[in-house]
């Protein structure tokens, strides 16, 4: 189970490019490798495949392993692909200073150590969830450091689009643990994660684009100019919001909160969008829309655990009674 935008996330969580001017907090090598702060939300998405399956809750153990059995996967694609990306890595003044082209680890020690994450992630989740959740997650490790990494970023500026996909298996795993399948709830989430990426990603790679630019990655805003990525990002956030507003249907139970809930996530992605479409030069706005992407597919994810609760369900029952009531007196005027 890898990154729900394959390097995204990780430089989401990093205040390396987020706010270049604050000092990074610099972590051990070896965890550096991992990258750690791509697994908040990569552990969020596949709660939220839980929380949109009939077994919600899970059990404690299962909960566990599950979540634990990702974080290995993920941490093993990171190393992979740190260890993929070293030559590339140390052409970059930004990424010079990691741990492996830095050589403060060594490619035979980072090796291992993914190795020997990939067998600890598919242990846990083989014993402790089933097999469907563990081949789904090493499908997702595969797909980042083999579609992604490998295959697509050097070679297509929509490498995210296509690589997106490694990155939209999290929730597969949450549906696959929770109930033994993944049904069309969980495919729903994927497909919402999936549009989310580009949007997500492009807003990062605007910022970037002089980096990329000078090692040969073919980013959209590399090859085809800010003006045409950000009406690149309007098509995928309206997907998004689309999408999204999907979930109404997709959720068990507490759809009606849900759907309440998701309009001012919503209204603030489309307007940053619509700023971004004015300024497609701000990087400031760029920034910020990256930085409000983040936070919400967090948001989305809560949003359907809180519409899995006792409360949330309730309110979804006396809503939709008080709502057939009114179209039914309606009718009858």
């Amino acid at each position: 189970m890898v990154s729900s935008t394959p390097e995204t996330i990780a430089n989401a969580l990093s205040r390396e490019h987020v706010v270049p001017s604050r000092k990074r907090v610099k972590l051990p090598a070896w965890l550096e490798v991992a990258k750690p702060r791509l697994i908040p939300l990569l552990l969020a998405t596949t709660i939220g495949g839980m929380a949109l399956s009939e077994g919600w809750p899970l059990s404690s153990p299962k909960l566990v392993c599950t979540l634990g059995g990702g974080a290995l996967a993920a941490a093993a694609a990171g190393a992979l692909n740190c260890l993929w990306e070293q030559d590339l890595d140390g052409r970059m003044k930004r990424t010079s200073g990691r741990a492996l082209p830095s050589g403060r680890l060594s490619p035979v020690v980072v090796f291992a150590g993914a190795i020997s994450c990939t067998l600890a992630a598919a242990a846990l989740l083989v014993g402790g969830v089933n097999c469907l959740a563990a081949g789904l997650a090493l499908l997702g490790l595969c797909s980042y450091v083999l579609l992604y990494t490998a295959f697509l970023k050097p070679r297509t500026p929509q490498n995210i689009v296509f690589g997106g996909v490694a990155g939209a298996i999290p929730p597969l795993v949450g549906a696959a643990a929770a109930t033994g399948h993944v049904g069309l709830s969980g495919w729903w989430l994927f497909a919402l994660v999936m549009v989310w990426t580009p949007a997500h990603f492009w807003a990062l790679a605007l910022m970037l684009k002089d980096d990329y630019k000078s090692v040969g990655i073919p980013m959209l805003p590399v090859v085809k100019g800010p003006a045409f990525t950000v009406k690149a990002i309007s098509k995928y956030g309206w997907a998004t919001i689309f999408l999204s507003g999907l979930g109404f249907w997709a959720l068990p139970e507490g759809g009606l909160l849900y759907g309440i809930l998701l309009i001012p996530f919503n209204a603030r992605l489309l307007q940053m969008i619509n700023r971004l479409l004015a300024a497609p030069e701000d990087l400031n706005i760029a920034k910020g829309l990256f930085r409000w992407s983040i936070l919400y597919m967090f948001g989305v994810c809560l949003l359907l655990v809180m519409s899995r609760q006792p409360l949330a369900v309730e309110f979804d029952l006396q809503g939709m009674t008080l709502l057939s009531q009114m179209l039914s007196n309606s009718t009858i005027l």
